[in-house]
């Protein structure tokens, strides 16, 4: 029986991996880059041998969350299934790929010719993300013994160009009720680079720099106009600013953040003067309030919790006290701090009091969706995947007919 190779191809990450071997698993940056000090281009993983950070400039294979340039995917996907990675023969494997929702028809047949013909994969599956979500012990995330799949769930996924919300009922997605908010990681640290650049320093081509700020800095407050009114305290008083020194990739690679004092001042715990402090005080709540509030920077759409409401509310209403129960958020923004928790205090208010709210969040986020594709081909030694595959003779024979009939296109 053939291997199955696991591609959940995210527009900012790649995570692949084989199915029945966990610990290949790896995480792969779905870009080209070109470091301005290295003066050469580091495709997928070679970005971890990049010696200066700073300056990067992007290539990237997605645009507006949807694949676009298949010259620099394909180079990239080179370099996974090479010896340098995976070490893999793709026409000796099966192969489940993520795609992203609403993804268009055509870019559907470039998706498979690009499977079947380039690359020769056995047998191969696409889905959207969230779909393989659900193939996860959802009932664990409560605190509830492993049984099935729930008959309905919410999957939010709150991606690098995205946020989708996509109800499931009896494991299939509602299309009409499926959400796209505009806002996803991408934008939060574009943001983020332009208020430090009009605040403190040009950091306007520090992609890489601020993202680490953002991931070290940023929470979700539960009360903003609370921590507004505390960042307006002196330094001494204020709980929430933080010092952030930047690298400067000679002695140091990686920023970090200056300890408080034993009183929880910041007083006595200075950088030494080489070092360039980066002060970060209300910007580490109200970047990832955009998430919350999109109205802050002028964008015209729900937040997340109230997209939520409404994509559950434009489901059947028998259906829609079993979806607030089982609300799961997905993606790498799902690991700020206080996520779990604002979601849950803001998506109480909206739902009608009669239904129990529960809002979980995977102990890897980011990981979800891979870890549900290998249930799924593990599950009944396979035989569960085999009925969902579309093998390289069907598609030479149908094209990719065969394919948007299997596969389905949400």
């Amino acid at each position: 029986m053939l291997e199955t190779l696991i591609l959940d191809n995210g527009a900012y990450t790649i995570k692949a991996g084989i199915a029945s071997n966990p610990e290949s698993l790896c995480h792969i940056p779905n870009s080209i880059v070109r470091g301005k000090h290295d003066r050469r281009n580091f495709v997928g993983d070679e970005l971890n041998n990049c010696q200066n950070y700073s300056a990067l400039y992007y290539r990237l294979p997605f645009e507006k969350g949807l694949l676009t340039n298949w010259g620099i995917e394909k180079n990239i996907w080179d370099r996974v299934f090479s010896n340098n990675v995976l070490k893999i023969d793709p026409t000796q494997h099966n192969l489940i790929l993520s795609e992203p929702c609403f993804n268009l028809p055509n870019m559907q047949e470039m998706y498979d010719q690009i499977i079947y013909e380039e690359y020769e994969f056995a047998a191969s599956y696409r889905t959207i993300a969230p779909k393989l979500c659900l193939y996860n012990d959802i009932p664990s995330l409560y605190g509830q013994r492993q049984a099935a799949a729930p008959d309905c769930a919410v999957i939010v996924d709150v991606g690098y160009s995205f946020t989708h919300i996509v109800p499931f009922i009896n494991g299939v997605p509602v299309p009409s009720a499926i959400k796209r908010i505009n806002i996803g990681g991408k934008l939060l640290t574009n943001q983020l680079k332009e208020l430090v650049s009009f605040r403190y320093y040009d950091m306007m081509e520090e992609t890489y720099l601020i993202n680490d700020v953002k991931e070290a800095c940023c929470y979700v407050s539960s009360d903003v106009f609370k921590d507004l009114s505390n960042c307006r305290a002196p330094p001494s008083k204020n709980q929430i600013i933080q010092e952030y020194v930047l690298p400067d990739f000679t002695k140091r690679h990686k920023g970090y953040i200056i300890p408080r004092a034993e009183d929880g001042s910041l007083q006595g715990r200075r950088a030494d003067n080489t070092e360039q402090i980066l002060t970060m005080n209300n910007e580490r709540f109200m970047i990832p309030e955009i998430l919350f509030n999109p109205s802050d920077i002028g964008m015209n759409q729900a937040g997340i919790p109230e997209a939520i409401y409404q994509s559950v509310q434009a489901c059947d209403p028998d259906a829609q006290g079993l979806l607030y129960a089982n609300v799961v958020i997905v993606g790498g923004n799902a690991n700020l701090p206080g996520f779990k928790a604002r979601i849950q205090n803001d998506l109480r208010r909206f739902a009608p009091a009669e239904y129990d709210v529960r809002v979980s969040i995977p102990e890897n986020p980011i990981d979800y969706a891979w870890s549900g594709a290998q249930f799924l081909a593990s599950v009944d030694d396979g035989a569960r995947l085999q009925n969902k595959l579309v093998t390289r003779k069907e598609y030479l024979e149908h094209g990719s007919d065969i394919c948007r009939i299997k596969f389905g296109s949400f």
